[in-house]
């Protein structure tokens, strides 16, 4: 006896989804991490907390450091702009942006807007230096 139209298109979703697993396998087989050395899985934190490729005895540590303890807060100049993703930004109207170069987070309040502005947006901002770290105002979307 033949089989019914529905037995057959159930029959063709069983072999496309044997096809496409099967896909999925040889991609898995051809693109794994394995076998990279140890040095390319390796991440080292520099003196300012910031993941870095450069061995702790490669780093200028000293330089740092003493930079770091003659002016904590690090001066940064008003005028400077610098560039960001907005990551979060909740309902009450507070956010962070990671910094493009040194993906630090730089915490902002939708006071300091300068526009509509979503999340993952691209932006432009300045910073100030406050008693619990930096925190952007002058926000533009780029």
């Amino acid at each position: 006896m033949a089989d019914s139209y529905s037995k057959k298109e159930n029959i063709k979703k069983k072999v496309k989804k044997k096809q496409e697993k099967n896909l999925k396998r040889e991609d898995r087989k051809t693109n794994n991490n394995k076998g990279k050395s140890l040095e390319d899985m390796l991440v080292y934190v520099d003196i300012n907390g910031n993941l870095t490729k450069t061995p702790p005895h490669l780093q200028n540590t000293e330089e740092d450091l003493l930079a770091r303890l003659e002016n904590p807060n690090e001066a940064i100049d008003p005028a400077k702009l610098f560039v960001g993703v907005i990551n979060s930004l909740n309902e009450k109207g507070f956010g962070f942006i990671t910094e493009e170069k040194s993906n630090a987070s730089i915490f902002f309040h939708q006071s300091q807007l300068k526009g509509e502005i979503k999340k993952y947006n691209k932006v432009s901002y300045k910073k100030e230096s406050t008693e619990k770290g930096f925190r952007a105002i002058d926000i533009n979307k780029i």
